[in-house]
């Protein structure tokens, strides 16, 4: 029997509007009824491409006329006036429920524009279809697969590489997880090449195919991506599950690209010791703070999607010592995936485990937090939806996804090696409070 879905911490798939806004200079034009862009766009501070108003995008607003006499002449008329009156170098027609549910022949009329100076391409994106996570993907298939096999430059280059990461926008954390990870591969002496965020835009989504290899860094979000740009243009690429947080994870994310880039292992390795070297001074000037603060119990709790839950997770128990009680996935992960990301909650460090649920509904969550001994004041990390049951649980609370209400984030990460350092000042900022 159906079931009432509380605090959902995902979109529909016309969400992937946001993955075309994350590319500079790519515009969404919405095949959809009003306000859909409006209430996606929203509950956030995670920031865009910075070029066009996250609430200007072209719509044809789809009322009961085009319901019942069709919304194509509609949907031709907004993409001319689009093309006419703004400036972009890639335009992403995307479909609403409600376009895709009266059978409009969206992709002949985008078929109309393909001869034009300006590239037009078409995403099914019907939120009834699934959520913005796979709305990432439906808008990468069509980069790759309309604009990719007509634009690309072709020719393979030593040492290039695509990096793939999160959901931007909907991520808070989107624009400086790629920031680390790019200033990372270049510390191993790689090229690396990202569509989203400043200065890349579709000078970068041209030079995809000639990758060396494709970087994904994502549990689940992306495999069918780059397996797709691997079908397409014969690029092998490289999965790393789990986004890489403090010393233990950074520096086994290194060996493993470098490793698989070729690179000197005496050069990797070099690297890997400075890093940790400097890391480890800081953390040793804390110690005391970490190993004898006892206002916090050892227990903690991620509330996140599965970049998160599982990064953040084996940052804490293979990092910090701290213990997970059950830990929460949110994102709505597709069946085909669980098992191995299941796998990777069992394989921390001290032969540690920790119990996982793929669970979208918050109301169902935050019963069972409730529901918990802790031993003590737990951590709860998650979203704004977590802060109630906080309160209640009397836990350390401190929020890092989406919905995120009372933070700013703006090129902030928990990646890398400084990440992790950022991660424990802001863990142990919400911990000291309790002592005033």
């Amino acid at each position: 029997m159906p079931r009432i879905l509380d605090q959902a911490r995902y979109k529909c798939g016309l969400g992937g509007m946001q993955t075309v806004h994350a590319i500079t200079k790519a515009l969404p034009i919405l095949h959809s009824g009003p306000g859909c862009a409006d209430k996606l766009e929203g509950a956030g501070s995670a920031g865009t491409s910075g070029h066009f108003a996250p609430r200007i995008f072209p719509c044809t607003n789809i009322s009961e006329s085009e319901v019942v006499f069709g919304g194509e002449r509609k949907l031709r008329e907004t993409i001319e006036n689009a093309l006419r009156v703004i400036d972009a170098d890639l335009y992403v027609v995307l479909s609403g429920c409600s376009a895709e549910i009266i059978g409009d022949d969206i992709e002949a009329v985008v078929r109309e524009f393909r001869e034009g100076d300006k590239p037009v391409i078409y995403a099914s994106t019907a939120g009834f279809k699934g959520n913005n996570y796979l709305g990432y993907e439906w808008v990468l298939e069509a980069i790759f697969k309309q604009y990719l096999k007509k634009e690309a430059v072709y020719g393979v280059e030593t040492g290039f590489v695509n990096i793939f990461a999160g959901l931007p926008i909907h991520d808070p954390f989107w624009h400086g997880n790629y920031e680390v990870l790019s200033e990372l591969l270049k510390e191993l002496g790689l090229k690396p090449n990202i569509i989203f965020g400043f200065g890349n835009g579709i000078e970068n989504i041209k030079q995809l195919p000639k990758a060396e290899f494709n970087l994904l860094v994502s549990p689940w979000l992306g495999l069918s991506s780059v397996e797709l740009l691997k079908e397409l243009f014969g690029t092998p690429f490289l999965h790393y599950p789990n986004l890489p947080i403090g010393a233990y994870e950074t520096s086994k994310f290194l060996k493993k690209v470098g490793d698989f880039a070729g690179i000197d292992p005496k050069k990797t390795a070099a690297l890997i010791d400075e890093k940790e070297r400097k890391y480890y001074y800081y953390i040793e000037r804390y110690a005391d703070v970490f190993l004898e603060n006892r206002v916090m119990s050892k227990r903690f709790v991620v509330v996140s999607d599965a970049q998160y839950t599982l990064g953040i997770t084996r940052f804490l128990v293979n990092d910090v010592g701290l213990f997970p009680e059950k830990q929460y996935i949110t994102d709505d992960t597709p069946e085909p995936y669980k098992k191995n990301i299941e796998e990777l909650f069992q394989n921390l460090n001290y032969g540690i485990k920790a119990e996982v649920s793929f669970e979208t509904d918050g109301y169902q969550i935050q019963e069972e937090i409730k529901n918990t001994d802790y031993h003590g004041y737990p951590l709860l990390i998650g979203s704004s939806w977590e802060k109630k049951v906080a309160r209640e649980t009397e836990a350390h609370f401190l929020s890092i996804s989406w919905p995120l209400n009372e933070r700013l984030v703006i090129n902030s990460s928990y990646a890398g090696y400084e990440g992790g350092l950022k991660f424990l000042e802001d863990i142990y900022s919400v911990v000291l409070t309790r002592f005033n």
